[in-house]
């Protein structure tokens, strides 16, 4: 009886059933080891038409998979395409839960993953990863449709990633803060590709060209002093910080769980840099956020 109760605490506590899929190179691996950690009988690739097999034994009383998570992708093949009607099913089983969880990233990050690794793409064939990227985003846009949460790893650790798969155990990865970042840089070293938003300041007065300046960046105060002194950088603060409290709660109201602003002068190392920390201080109010500045040409001579 005592066992019961405690499986029924269990049962209320964690999903049953677990399906893991998004692109390659987001952290799929990371996630399913994470589940597995916590307690959940774990299968990567399993095909699609084994979901319902493995879902019902977590329903038997006296099976020792209680718990279960899959990994399902494209290496399925044209089984994929049957995944939306064994899901549905799997969605009207009573007592099952299943959470379907879609793993994605900015297209440079998975670039940049797949660059770090050396690993093909299994989408590129004779072309690029950019071309198995984008690929791979049509082939999977029905199962992000469906699905009940949604990760966004660009800029999170494993550790992170971990965390936030404790969260889906226990039900509470939509209480999971979005990121908001903000990335400063130059124009010279190429405008960020994966910027939701670019904000120009190179028509603020630039202390490259003032004595005693150059050397320093926008984190030291006499460069913070300089900029001060211009009229126009609390204006522009001013309204450009109306502006990011208007458009923020909107962004992530639509699912959004990773926002980069970039703020871009011509280095990336004075005005660029002074004006994302200001921000970061006239944002730092909104509960609803996690805020990040990174500087990403800051140590551009």
């Amino acid at each position: 009886m005592a066992r019961r109760r405690q499986r029924a605490r269990r049962d209320a506590e964690f999903p049953r059933f677990v399906v893991l899929t998004g692109l390659s190179g987001s952290g799929k691996s990371h996630a399913i080891r994470a589940l597995e950690d916590l307690g959940y009988f774990c299968v990567d690739n399993l095909p699609v038409t084994l979901l319902a097999d493995l879902a019902g034994k977590t329903l038997v009383p006296s099976t020792e998979i209680e718990r279960a998570a899959v990994v399902v992708d494209v290496r399925e093949g044209s089984l994929l395409s049957q995944f939306p009607r064994v899901y549905r099913g799997l969605k009207r089983t009573p007592g099952l839960r299943p959470v379907l969880v879609f793993l994605e990233a900015t297209d440079s990050v998975l670039i940049r993953r797949f660059s770090e690794t050396r690993r093909p793409h299994p989408l590129a064939g004779a072309g690029s990863v950019v071309d198995g990227i984008r690929e791979e985003r049509k082939r999977l846009a029905p199962l992000r449709k469906l699905a009940d949460e949604w990760l966004d790893t660009s800029d999170m650790t494993v550790h992170e990633l971990r965390e936030a798969f404790l969260a889906v155990s226990r039900g509470r990865l939509g209480q999971r803060k979005p990121v908001v970042t903000l990335l400063s840089f130059g124009f010279k070293h190429g405008v960020p590709a994966d910027a939701d938003l670019v904000f120009d300041v190179r028509f603020l007065p630039n202390p490259h060209f003032v004595g005693g300046l150059r050397k320093k960046t926008g984190l030291d105060r006499p460069v913070v002093r300089f900029l001060d002194d211009s009229p126009e950088t609390g204006e522009f603060l001013e309204k450009t910080t109306d502006l990011l409290q208007f458009l923020l709660p909107r962004y992530l109201r639509e699912g959004k769980s990773y926002v980069t602003i970039a703020v871009g002068c011509t280095g990336g190392r004075h005005r660029s840099v002074a004006v994302a920390e200001a921000l970061r201080e006239r944002l730092d109010d909104l509960d609803a956020v996690r805020l990040r500045v990174r500087h990403r040409d800051i140590a551009h001579e």
